[in-house]
């Protein structure tokens, strides 16, 4: 099922990081439900493509001192 993430989530989905809030996501059928019904993500209607997958690892950007 095809979705759209709503939201950012933390951490990784089977080794992989969770698509980026607005990014577009090809998932199971069961847990794409999950995430519509938990009101995370949303159905997309098709005609987007997903996002190709990102490089695991690498360097973060660094986020300045308050």
């Amino acid at each position: 099922m095809r979705i759209r993430m709503l939201v950012e989530m933390t951490g990784t989905r089977d080794g992989q990081p969770w698509p980026r809030r607005g990014e577009v996501a090809d998932l199971p059928t069961a847990a794409a439900a999950h995430l519509v019904a938990s009101g995370v993500a949303e159905k997309a209607d098709g005609t987007e493509q997903p996002e190709r997958p990102r490089k695991r690892g690498g360097r973060r950007a660094a986020v300045p001192d308050s």
